[in-house]
């Protein structure tokens, strides 16, 4: 959280942090202002100091309303650093930041560089600003364990509040596409038909998953995955435009909005076979399925979360799978770890991969995926569930969205001919919530 960054910065010898760029779909610089449209920014925090926010005139509003100290960019006008540059704008630019970092205490020491700004410009500025104050040292820490990422893993109950509301949000859209896609008419190929009788393709389902969360205030932000077979053994494929949707194939459906203006994620998966599944794929499910139920009904209160992928490694290994415990870098099986923490990014702290550090433990606090999955491309066939969960104060373990783990979901307008019969998993789902 937010009141842990001190220790942090302490921890980590930072005497200053800077952000650059704008507010939305930075999640450094959302972090401190709350998001609102301010574009071009600059934020400064100083060991032991308040946060200072440098804003465009033009976005004062937006500003004010972030809470934080403000100044203007105005108040260091341009006109008089580019005479003292000669006109050069780079030089005429790290002169105006010189004298802002030192008005605001930060003219020496280690200084942390977080947000998002075109490569080249953000280079060209600490580049300068490494000449012009040798006695700073421009700090860039690890994408995966920055001081940052370590105050943004633990969530307070406003921020939970919204990555459930999120929840509700996805899940209400992935009920739309259920009901959409079992209500489409058949043709004698099993290819879905669109209302006006053309093939359904995963193209037109996307177009409808955008539309439907843009009218609930969320974005598809980073891509949502909806492949349907052989993509669906790809864990990241994000499904072919053009692939028609068809019964009897595996499809994943990975969905992972964030709210407009780039805030809190939620990260959901739920895989599909529309009217019938092989025997093969069934199986497949049922081994994904049970190992979610037993990692989620053994999850502990400042357990490691690298035991749980261990954990899955060894139920899928004695299942005849690959997975990463014995298995370098394997492209089918079970090939990824079992989550990941989750918030103002869609991947943050804690991990769970088998490379990870034993700190990246289940406590109060943490919102996290857990996402089990096998993965057969060549078998045209994956299969992955997910859910998000966050460790409560009182050390419980909470789902923050409900939703069925249906298989199968049987075409309202279909009737399969043969006589050959699914088996439907059992969901213990209201078990769960009620150990929890």
């Amino acid at each position: 959280m937010k009141s842990d960054l001190e220790a942090l910065m302490q921890a980590r010898k930072l005497d200053g942090i800077l952000v650059f760029g704008d507010a939305e779909h930075n999640p450094p610089m959302y972090y401190f202002v709350g998001g609102g449209h301010v574009s071009g920014a600059l934020l400064i925090k100083k060991a032991g100091k308040e946060p200072v926010l440098f804003y465009n005139d033009m976005e004062r509003d937006e500003a004010a309303r972030s809470g934080l100290k403000t100044v203007s960019f105005s108040e260091y006008p341009g006109s008089e650093f580019r005479e003292e540059a000669n006109g050069d704008f780079e030089t005429a630019l790290a002169l105006r930041f010189r004298k802002l970092l030192s008005e605001y205490g930060l003219s020496g020491g280690r200084v942390a560089v977080y947000g998002k700004m075109e490569f080249s410009q953000l280079f060209g500025l600490i580049s300068r600003l490494a000449k012009l104050m040798p006695e700073l040292e421009f700090v860039g820490e690890s994408g995966l364990d920055s001081a940052l990422l370590r105050a943004m893993e633990t969530k307070d109950d406003r921020e939970v509040a919204r990555i459930r509301q999120m929840g509700a949000i996805t899940t209400t859209v992935v009920k739309m596409v259920q009901d959409y896609l079992t209500a489409r008419e058949v043709r004698e190929d099993e290819v879905l038909l669109k209302e006006d009788g053309n093939p359904l393709t995963i193209k037109d389902v996307k177009g409808k998953i955008a539309l439907w969360l843009a009218e609930r205030g969320a974005v598809d932000v980073e891509g949502v995955i909806f492949a349907i077979g052989r993509d669906a053994g790809v864990p990241h494929s994000v499904g072919n435009p053009d692939d028609l949707m068809t019964l009897g194939k595996t499809i994943v459906f990975d969905i992972f909005p964030a709210e407009q203006g780039g805030g809190y994620f939620y990260d959901f998966t739920r895989t599909w076979s529309l009217g019938y599944a092989t025997p093969e794929a069934q199986a497949l499910y049922d081994q994904v399925h049970e190992v979610y139920n037993k990692v989620v009904e053994n999850l502990d209160l400042n357990a490691s979360f690298i035991d749980y992928q261990r954990m899955t490694c060894e139920y899928f290994e004695s299942k005849g799978h690959k997975s990463q415990l014995n298995t370098k870098a394997p492209l089918d099986g079970y090939v990824h770890s079992l989550g990941h923490g989750l918030g103002l990014n869609v991947h943050e702290r804690p991990w769970s991969g088998l490379t990870a550090g034993e700190d990246n433990i289940l406590k109060p606090g943490v919102v996290i995926t857990i996402e089990p999955g096998l993965y057969y491309p060549e078998k045209g066939m994956g299969v992955r569930i997910e859910d998000t969960y966050r460790v409560r104060p009182d050390g419980k373990v909470e789902l923050l969205a409900e939703y069925p783990y249906d298989f199968v979901l049987p075409m309202k307008k279909w009737k399969r001919r043969s006589n050959v019969a699914t088996r439907k998993p059992k969901d213990l789902t209201k078990q769960r919530r009620e150990r929890l």
